[in-house]
Parts: structure tokens; sequence; C-alpha cells
């Protein structure tokens, strides 16, 4: 079972010294993040943080950027949840069994209203 958050993350850095610098100074790269195993701590990222499949507070979110990557984050776009087929049944299992969490009548309603469209559910091959 795995998933994982995608952002896009646009980046500076800043020398830490005068007699250096860098240029360009500005990235863009893509930041994962392991999604949490349905129902345990952390699971519920995709509600805290997510609205219909963008950052719902994006200060928030370049803050957690910037504490996990250790540069001054400028942006972060969310671009999907990148998962499996047994994370996302299981997924949607807690979700269902949760749904007052979500003050929704369905799963359905649930995904789509955290992350729109930007989920992608790749093949277990």
């Amino acid at each position: 079972m795995h998933a994982e958050y995608v952002f896009a993350v646009r980046f500076r850095l800043e020398p830490t010294t005068g007699d250096v610098s860098v240029s360009p100074n500005e990235f863009e790269t893509t930041l994962l993040r392991a999604a949490d195993d349905p129902g345990t701590d952390g699971w519920l990222f995709f509600r805290d943080n997510l609205w219909r499949g963008e950052v719902n507070d994006p200060t928030h979110v370049r803050e957690l950027a910037t504490d996990a990557l250790g540069v001054p984050v400028l942006s972060v776009e969310f671009r999907g949840l990148r998962t499996d087929s047994e994370y996302f049944a299981a997924l949607k299992e807690t979700i269902g069994e949760n749904l007052d969490l979500f003050r929704a009548d369905s799963v359905h309603e649930v995904l789509n209203k955290y992350l729109g469209s930007s989920i992608q559910v790749e093949d277990d091959d």
C-alpha cells in the first residue's frame, strides 16, 4: 500500500556568506510527501490542507515546505495524490467510516471536496 501527495515547489537559495552567490537563485522542483495510512495519525492531511484540489492555506503549506526543505519556499501548488489501488480502496473505506469528520454525505463528496480531480491511481503491476 503506497500513496504520496505531489506538490510543485518554488524555492530560493540564499547564501549565508557574502563571498558566494548563486545564479539563478530560484528553482522549481517536485516535492513528494508520503501519505499516512488511512486511519492513522496524519491521514487527514488532505482534509486539513487541501480544498477542491488546491492548497487551502498557501502561507501555512509554504511554511510546512520551508521547514521540510530547509530553504525559503516561495510557492507551493498541489499537483495530486498519487496512489495504488490498495491504498485508494483503504482510503475510501476509512472516509466512509468517518463521514462526520468531513461534514459530507458520501465518500465521493469528500474526495471531490478536498482532492478535486487530482487523484492518480496507478496500476498494481
